[in-house]
């Protein structure tokens, strides 16, 4: 789990809960990963006493300072005798990770000590080939392999260091050699490799001592000299306050009148806001969460785009007002668009197709299958047009017309059964089924109608009446087809076996909210009523609503059905917004509200998941998804009262 990511775009550092960094991202966020998830530890030796910062020893706070994308940490040890603050960031428009320090002594006699801080680099997520030295020109320690580099300095300048190698053999690294006090390591090492350095000083009595350090990264030694240049110019405390004030302006830019929420909730709002900038690259992807420790469990990890989670996040940012973000992330779709009109499963941070697991043949039938979960191009479509509709930039929706709209939505007409009109089987949002899915067809749906509209605004009226109707007959065809007159709701697919028969799937599923959210069915039709009574009574657990019946993935324990899932408790909010008649009748979405803002970490960041029984945090951490939904149900929240007021 990640507790505080700090980040401007290109360089995201993660911190864990024990306050180590844990990830460092460079260029892109989410690409490459230059620790793999390795610790960069913090020691503190005091009068002869050692001790590491993760150890038990340590009470750890780990906060924002409010409405910034600063730390707020604070780090005691009675036994040592020591109180530390922290505030970390990575400034907001260069490349330096940045961090000051201030020792307290809790001592009423003076005290010497020494604060070691170590680097475990593993650059282009490999530890083979990497060097570290001194380098006498900057008077800094440089990690560096080929295009990659990182220069670490301080001020009050560091009076120790040592280079090593690690994870070789015996060796453990230089981490080891600070724990006597004493640094003896060389002024270069190539290889595996990692660094520590150390600054020593007295503390007076009751006394304080306050010191900067930080991390430049580039990809060339020029660059990471001229970014440590700078910051030894302007100043670190500058560097940090600057950054501070930038993103109390950024998180504040728009005015909006918060009526009837709590300022917990609207700090808790800002927050979100945030935390979501933190996991955007500044080239247009939205990654779903940067959080390597997934790696152990799955070798692989969430640093990529989603479409689908893009689009929801784009969304969630277009309905709180920064459209300039949301606006990266659609020309960045139009650049990655298949040229057959969808996108495939996720995308690396730099545009490249990543990893997936979606076959594009069947081994059974013997045939080609598109390999794509489908809601992904519908929901961009839905999002760009909601963009359109709030800010009215029609030079933007000009320029994606042809090669990102007109795609997709000609695919996706063609993309149906020609009998029962529903879009042909795909992958469901949870990739884990294939099938026709009614999430999916909501999405379709969605899509359908923003391609038509698009197509009004720049006079096609007959591409606009082919896709409306197309869509009208998704609907009828999920009315027939997908509501269960037996259950009394709606189902969650029709899944197609591999001998090519097919049968129906009952599974409540809290996806199928978006047979209103979209707009497909009243939000009072009788079909969606019964089918979020289903949701709330069969779903709900631990407070909060599980993804579907008896989901299994990272299940807390056997005698459990599931964990509970943010967004789709918080879907069910949207529900309760979306019915809501009077000021009353949105209590239970409020309530909703408090209790997400109530399960998230202590500095604010929430989970994919938790744990029904314990609430604590399941999965990754911070999840993109997560923020936006919360973001985008307030947004909906404020929305419906002002209708109500």
């Amino acid at each position: 789990m990640r507790d505080i990511p700090v980040g401007n775009g290109k360089l995201l550092v993660n911190f864990d809960d024990k306050y180590q960094i844990r990830d460092i991202y460079f260029p892109h966020v989410g690409q490459e990963n230059h620790t793999e998830g390795f610790p960069f530890r913090f020691g503190v030796w005091v009068d002869g006493e050692f001790s590491w910062v993760f150890s038990d020893d340590w009470v750890r706070s780990l906060k924002y300072l409010q409405e910034t994308l600063v730390t707020d940490v604070t780090l005691r040890n009675e036994s040592l005798g020591v109180e530390i603050v922290c505030n970390d960031t990575v400034a907001s428009h260069e490349n330096i990770f940045l961090r000051k320090i201030c020792v307290n002594n809790l001592h009423d006699s003076e005290r010497e000590v020494r604060i070691f801080l170590h680097q475990d680099f593993r650059i282009y997520e490999n530890r083979v080939g990497d060097t570290a030295f001194y380098d006498p020109e900057t008077l800094a320690l440089i990690h560096y392999k080929k295009h990659r580099y990182f220069l670490i300095n301080t001020e009050p300048h560091f009076s120790s260091f040592a280079t090593g190698r690690k994870a070789f053999r015996d060796q453990e690294g230089t981490w080891r050699d600070a724990e006597d006090g004493e640094l003896r390591g060389g002024a270069i090492t190539e290889g595996s490799v990692d660094s520590t350095i150390g600054l020593g000083f007295r503390l007076a009595a009751a006394g304080s001592f306050e010191f900067f350090y930080w991390i430049a990264a580039g990809t060339s030694y020029d660059e990471v000299s001229e970014l440590n240049k700078q910051v030894l110019d302007r100043r670190p405390q500058e560097y940090l306050a600057y950054t501070e004030n930038y993103w109390r302006v950024w998180v504040n830019k728009n005015e909006i009148e918060f009526e009837g929420l709590t300022a917990e909730m609207v700090e808790f709002y800002k927050r979100s806001l945030l935390i979501i900038n933190t996991q955007i690259d500044s080239d247009g992807a939205i990654l779903a969460a940067n959080d390597s420790d997934v790696t152990e469990r799955a070798t692989d990890h969430y640093s990529y785009l989603w479409t689908r989670d893009g689009a929801f996040v784009a969304n969630a940012l277009d309905l709180a007002g920064y459209a300039h973000i949301a606006r990266t992330f659609y020309d960045f779709c139009g650049r990655i668009i298949h040229p057959d009109g969808y996108f495939l499963q996720k995308y690396n941070a730099d545009g490249t197709v990543a990893s997936g697991w979606h076959a594009a043949w069947d081994i059974y039938g013997r045939r080609r299958v598109v390999p794509i979960q489908e809601d992904e191009t519908a929901l961009v479509l839905w999002a760009l047009w909601q963009h359109y509709d709030k800010y009215r930039d029609l030079e933007f929706a000009h320029r994606l017309y042809r090669r990102l709209i007109v795609r997709c939505a000609d695919f996706m007409v063609e993309f149906r059964d020609p009998v029962f009109k529903l879009p042909l089987p795909s992958w469901n949002l949870w990739e884990d089924s294939r099938g026709i899915h009614t999430f999916t067809c909501s999405t379709v749906v969605a899509g359908l109608r923003s391609a038509a509209n698009f197509a009004l605004l720049f006079a096609e009226k007959e591409r606009a009446a082919s896709y409306g109707q197309a869509a009208d007959e998704i609907v009828e065809a999920m009315r027939e087809h997908l509501y269960s007159p037996e259950h009394g709701r709606f189902l969650r697919a029709i899944q197609y076996n591999g001998d090519g028969s097919s049968e129906t799937d009952p599974t409540v599923d809290a996806s199928l909210f978006g047979t209103f959210y979209f707009e497909c069915f009243p939000p009072d039709d009788e079909m969606v009523v019964n089918t979020m009574q289903a949701i709330k009574e069969r779903l709900s657990t631990g407070g909060g609503i599980l993804r579907y019946e008896n989901d299994a993935y990272m299940r807390a324990s056997d005698g459990n059905s599931g964990n509970v899932w943010i967004i789709c408790t918080l879907w069910l909010a949207d529900y309760y917004i979306a019915c809501a008649q009077t000021k009353d009748e949105l209590t239970e979405a409020l309530n909703i509200l408090e209790w997400i803002k109530a399960s998230a970490l202590p500095s604010g960041v929430l989970a994919e998941q938790l744990n029904p029984m314990t609430g604590e945090p399941v999965s990754v951490s911070p999840l993109t998804w997560s923020h936006s939904t919360f973001v985008a149900t307030v947004m909906n929240y404020l929305q419906k009262l002002r209708q109500l007021s």
